[in-house]
C-alpha cells in the first residue's frame, strides 16, 4: 500500500531531486534482478527525491509489462521503505492502464505516463488516454509533455479538475510559451518536473519557470555530484552552475552526442566507468565504444567527481 496520498507525494517530490535507475541486464540481455538490487540499493542511499523504476534510463520502452512491473516490485521491494518508488507507463492506453494497474499492486507511490506509442493525437484523444489512466489508479500520475503528447494549457486544467490523483507535469520540450501557459494556469495544483535530456544544462533556466526539479540520469553513477549540481540550482548559484557545467556536464554532452541514443547508453557506460557495471542496452540502443567509456572514465577523473563509494561495486 502506498505510504503517500496523491498529493502528499507531489509535496516530496518538487523539493527534491529525481532519478531514473538503469535496469540492469545480464549477458543474454535478461534482467539481472541481483546487479537491480545492488544498483537501487546504492542509488536510494545518497537522498534522492524520489526514484522511477522502468523509466526512459531504465529503457522502460524495451521492457515486456511483465518484465516492466517486476523491476518496479524489486524497486519498490528494495528502495521503497527510504524513498518514493514511481512507476512508468507508456505503450497504447490499454497498456498503459496495465501498467498503472500493476504499478499500484506492486506498491510504487506514483506513476510517469508516457507518450502514446506511434499515433499522432490532438487535445481530446491525449484527454481521454489520461482520463483511462487516472481512472485506473489510486495513485499519483504524473503526464510527460513530449513526442506525441503536448498537453495545452487547457487540456491540464481540465485533467486537474477531474482527477485529484493526477499530480504533475514533466517538459521535455523546453517551449517557454507553452510551459509558462500551463505554470500560469494550473498553479499550484500541480508540480512541474523538467525531463530535457541532461536536464542539469537547462535546469536554471526552467527553475525561474517553476520547475523546482528535475530528473538526473546521471545521478545513476555520480550521485553526489548530482545532487552538489541540484543544491546550486536550487539557491540560484549561477557561478557554481555554470562552473559544474564546463567542468563536467558540457563535455559530457560532447560524448552523449556522437551516437543517436547514446542519452540512455552513456549512463551505462558511466556506471562502467566507476567500476559499477550495469550491462548492456538493449536494441535498438547500442552500447559506448571502448573508446567513448575511455574518454567518459577520463572526464569523471579530470572532473574529479567519482563517486566516494565506487569501491562498494564489487562488494
Amino acid at each position: 500500500m502506498p505510504q503517500f496520498a496523491p498529493q502528499e507525494l507531489a509535496d516530496q517530490l518538487k523539493d527534491g531531486l529525481l532519478s531514473f535507475p538503469v535496469t540492469t541486464f545480464d549477458a543474454d540481455l535478461r534482467v539481472d534482478e541481483a546487479a537491480y538490487r545492488r544498483h537501487l540499493d546504492w542509488q536510494a542511499s545518497h537522498g534522492v527525491a524520489g526514484l522511477f523504476a522502468a523509466g526512459g534510463t531504465g529503457e522502460g520502452f524495451s521492457l515486456t509489462p511483465t518484465e516492466s512491473a517486476r523491476v518496479v516490485e524489486l524497486a519498490v521491494d528494495v528502495a521503497g521503505d527510504r524513498v518514493p518508488v514511481l512507476a512508468s507507463a507508456g505503450g497504447s492506453t490499454a497498456q498503459a492502464v496495465e501498467n498503472a494497474r500493476a504499478a499500484e499492486a506492486a506498491g510504487a507511490e506514483g506513476l510517469l505516463l508516457l507518450p502514446p506509442y506511434l499515433t499522432e493525437c490532438d487535445q481530446e484523444g491525449l484527454l481521454a488516454h489520461v482520463d483511462a489512466v487516472c481512472s485506473a489508479t489510486g495513485i499519483g500520475v504524473i503526464v510527460y509533455n513530449r513526442a506525441n503528447a503536448i498537453y495545452s494549457a487547457e487540456t491540464v486544467i481540465r485533467l486537474a479538475e477531474r482527477h485529484p490523483n493526477f499530480i504533475g507535469f514533466k517538459d521535455a520540450t523546453g517551449d517557454i510559451e507553452a510551459v509558462t501557459r500551463v505554470v500560469a494556469r494550473a498553479g499550484d495544483r500541480l508540480f512541474y518536473l523538467g525531463g530535457l535530456p541532461t536536464a542539469e544544462t537547462f535546469a536554471l533556466p526552467m527553475l525561474q519557470l517553476g520547475m523546482s526539479t528535475y530528473s538526473s540520469a546521471m545521478y545513476n553513477f555520480v550521485p553526489e555530484f548530482a545532487l552538489e549540481f541540484y543544491g546550486d540550482v536550487r539557491r540560484q548559484d549561477r557561478a557554481a552552475v555554470t562552473e559544474k557545467l564546463n567542468r563536467f556536464v558540457l563535455p559530457y554532452l560532447d560524448i552523449r552526442d556522437r551516437v543517436k541514443g547514446y542519452g540512455v547508453s552513456i549512463v551505462k557506460g558511466g556506471l562502467k566507468a566507476v567500476g559499477r557495471d550495469a550491462g548492456s542496452v538493449r536494441p535498438p540502443l547500442q552500447d559506448l565504444t571502448e573508446r567513448d567509456v575511455a574518454d567518459l572514465t577520463a572526464l569523471i577523473d579530470a572532473a574529479g567527481i567519482r563517486p566516494a563509494d565506487a569501491a562498494l561495486a564489487t562488494a
